[in-house]
């Protein structure tokens, strides 16, 4: 068994106690893994998993990092698969009671992957979905530059990404790397573990030069740590260099293939068939099997000395990445092994482990003797690393309803910058935590006064260049106290930079309001980052607009058609399609009170740029009934008409809205009485639902205000959108439904003709209800 401490040289610099850990972190992790497959029973026969080498190829790494580099206010995003690492520092540490090592992926154990929310120990990201992980370090130092100079409390540190080489194939890590607002965040440092592996396979053609290029492209330090000291010794032999030169130049497979050899099939295949070869054979030629067998794992990212002469090189004006050179499986007997990724070490394997490392695999969960030196070295590095207790968050008071009434004729997109610039005048202290963020669509999407009177927030002050320009409407005061952020046209890069900026309030007790402002057909391209930036505790308000079938004009390709029922399917998240500017008002206040909390939920508000008379909205004028009213927007819809004798229902939200009632309108004309309900929201109906039914927690009075039995009449539905969204609505009252709404690709063209063709017009709506109402 190979052992992780380098033999054949003396360690410079006392790093015998950090190597000494460095074992004991990778025996634990891999006992984490062994007790979950090997140990615990498994009555359901189902496979649990972990990932023995791809922890083990991060050991060093992350021995180094924690117990020389870390400070308290440092923050490191863990790359998925090298949980059981984290959890073993962390116990070494204090910060993870044993019970919790047989748990992994067992229920409410340790998780898959490190999680902020559901594991037991201190994860300062969490980590699974590929290239959010690696990436959310970035909107993190952004957020903590926000909140310490907004309103102080977040002081400074470090925000280091570990990313394994197979995640840089992650399209949104390259989106991320190359956004010009994070050239000055000189606190970011990304470690990739580059072992050559993939899941299934030694990838042929990564090559960590090409890698250098990218990032120094992006204006990234790059520092490579290739070669150990062990190799380093070889290299500095007369013909050395022509080792070196090998090593660097062989394909990835050859390479990995080298550290399955015995000494003597490493004698043979190591010089090659170049020019060359004789220089290497002789240069190996004396070094003894043992040290031979060493020297071609001793790659970069597992000698602790050189991971400290990259660190102390990292330059803090601009992001740092350090390119590792790893083994994957390193220590192990899986190491390099094409297909370790998933594999796990027989028992007789991990016996054999134990055996070479001196632990006992019956009694695995031993620390170390307080006296010794890795046992102070762990004791001083908790100490070290102890963070003080994130204090109890303030919350500003937010107005439920502003007052006004809007008149004439409106847009809701219009209406989301109205409601921002009256919360500055309303309620300032709640509008200093608002801050908006958008991908390069800022003027189109009506936040340009906003804009104007709060400026837009940089690391630095830039000069406006353009603020004597009388014909510029939109000022664009870049310093760091703007409340908005602008990033180029990536939303993965925005809806991460949300989830920072709205978990603020569990890192440094200082909430923050995030609003991001997007294209509505772009919104599913975010919500995979979105959604798990909700899962990992940050909250925010995710703004669509302009959306659906009504932006006619723009064609097929910018009209969405699944985005209404995100609210029914997304956890964490209240879904808002208000149809008037009123709506906009009381559900956005709604929602940004319902953030930065422990308790507290995300919202996602689909707007439309269809000019709406806001006179079909019949506020009512009496305080009392105004109030009911909000109540009943924010719980998710109210009757906008209702009528004696009613004999069917219409349901309609958003933008569409003029056209349900334009139908009741004409129904009466024909004697036909219609009640017209205005959804709001069709999440908080259904979880409404759900209440009644015993399955929630939710409250259900809106049912009864929305729904009543006593009014229970066959039901026409119909929505600017998949008409799948509102048709459990007539499982309120188990009435007879029609359901109408956008199942094809759109089409380019007027309001009328694109409406026409989708069978969400007037007339579509009255031959509906004549239809289920048998007239």
């Amino acid at each position: 068994m190979t052992s992780i401490v380098p033999a054949g040289l003396p360690s410079p610099d006392d790093v015998d106690d950090l190597y000494e850990i460095a074992e004991r972190v990778l025996w634990l992790a891999t006992s984490i893994v062994h007790h979950a497959n090997r140990v615990r029973p498994n009555p359901s026969g189902l496979k649990v998993g972990g990932h023995q080498a791809s922890s083990a190829s991060m050991v060093s790494i992350m021995t180094s990092l924690w117990f020389e580099q870390l400070q308290p206010g440092d923050r490191v995003s863990v790359k998925p698969h090298a949980s059981p690492v984290l959890h073993a520092i962390n116990y070494l540490l204090g910060e993870l009671d044993e019970t919790y090592l047989t748990t992994l992926r067992s229920f409410g154990g340790l998780q898959s992957y490190p999680s902020r929310s559901k594991d037991p120990d201190t994860v300062d990201y969490s980590t699974g979905s590929v290239g959010i992980g690696a990436t959310a370090p970035i909107w993190g130092a952004m957020a903590r530059r926000y909140v310490e100079t907004s309103f102080g409390g977040a002081g400074t540190g470090r925000q280091y990404s570990l990313v394994g080489d197979a995640e840089l194939d992650e399209g949104a890590v390259w989106e991320a790397v190359l956004d010009p607002g994070i050239n000055e965040l000189g606190e970011i440092v990304w470690i990739v573990d580059l072992n050559r592996q993939s899941l299934d396979r030694v990838v042929p053609n990564i090559a960590a030069r090409r890698l250098e290029k990218m990032f120094d492209a992006a204006g990234w330090q790059v520092l490579t740590v290739k070669f150990g000291r062990l190799l380093e010794k070889l290299f500095a032999r007369d013909g050395g260099e022509a080792l070196r030169e090998r090593i660097l130049d062989m394909p990835n497979p050859e390479y990995q293939r080298l550290l399955r050899c015995t000494a003597q099939q490493l004698r043979d295949r190591l010089p090659g068939n170049g020019p060359d070869a004789p220089t290497i054979a002789e240069v190996i030629g004396d070094v003894d099997d043992t040290v031979l067998l060493e020297a071609i794992r001793n790659l970069g990212g597992h000698d602790l000395n050189a991971l400290r002469d990259a660190y102390s090189r990292i330059d803090d004006t601009r992001p740092t990445v350090i390119i590792a050179y790893t083994v994957k499986g390193f220590g192990l007997p899986t190491q390099g092994h094409p297909q370790n990724h998933s594999s796990l070490l027989t028992v007789e394997e991990y016996a054999d482990l134990a055996k070479s490392l001196g632990t006992d695999p019956d009694s695995p969960w031993g620390r170390f003797d307080a006296g010794g030196g890795p046992g102070r070295v762990c004791r001083d590095t908790a100490k070290r690393l102890r963070r003080e207790p994130v204090p109890e968050s303030s919350y500003p008071t937010i107005p439920a309803d502003i007052g006004r009434t809007p008149k004439g004729t409106a847009t809701t997109q219009a209406a989301l910058g109205r409601v921002l610039l009256d919360l500055t005048r309303e309620a300032p202290d709640a509008a200093k935590r608002v801050v908006t963020v958008s991908p390069d669509v800022s003027s189109t999407t009506n936040l340009g006064g906003w804009v104007n009177k709060v400026g837009v927030w940089s690391a630095t002050e830039r000069h406006d260049w353009f603020a004597d320009d009388t014909e510029t409407i939109m000022h664009w005061r870049e310093q760091p106290t703007g409340q908005h952020m602008e990033l180029g046209i990536a939303e993965t890069n925005l809806v991460g930079l949300m989830g920072e900026l709205g978990a603020t309030w569990s890192r440094w007790g200082q909430p923050l309001f995030p609003i991001g402002v997007m294209y509505d057909p772009f919104v599913e391209r975010a919500l995979e980052p979105w959604s798990y930036g909700i899962y990992a505790g940050g909250q925010s308000i995710l703004v669509g607009t302009p959306s659906g079938v009504t932006l006619a004009a723009e064609g097929g390709a910018h009209q969405s058609i699944k985005t209404p029922s995100i609210g029914l399917e997304q956890p964490g998240c209240i879904t808002y399609e208000p149809a008037f500017a009123i709506d906009v008002e009381w559900t956005l206040l709604a929602s940004i009170g319902r953030l930065g909390r422990p308790d507290g939920t995300s919202a996602y508000l689909r707007l439309s740029t269809r000019p709406v008379d806001q006179i079909l909205a019949d506020v009512p004028v009496d305080p009392a009934a105004r109030e009911r009213r909000r109540r009943q927007v924010v719980a998710g819809g109210y009757p906008l008409i209702r009528r004696d004798g009613a004999t069917v229902t219409i349901a309609a939200m958003g933008a569409v809205m003029t056209e349900a009632v334009a139908a009741a309108e004409r129904l009466e004309q024909s004697g036909i009485i219609a009640d017209v309900l205005c959804i709001t929201s069709p999440g908080q109906l259904y979880r409404a639902v759900q209440a009644r039914q015993g399955r929630g927690n939710g409250e259900s009075w809106i049912l009864e205000q929305l729904l009543p039995a006593h009014r229970a009449t066959p039901m026409v539905t119909v929505l600017d959108g998949h008409p799948h969204t509102l048709a459990f609505l007539a499982t309120v009252n188990r009435v007879a439904s029609t359901t109408l709404g956008v199942s094809t690709f759109g089409q380019v063209g007027s309001l009328d003709e694109v409406y026409r063709y989708h069978r969400i017009d007037t007339d579509s709506i009255v031959t509906a209800v004549l239809d289920i109402a048998g007239g």
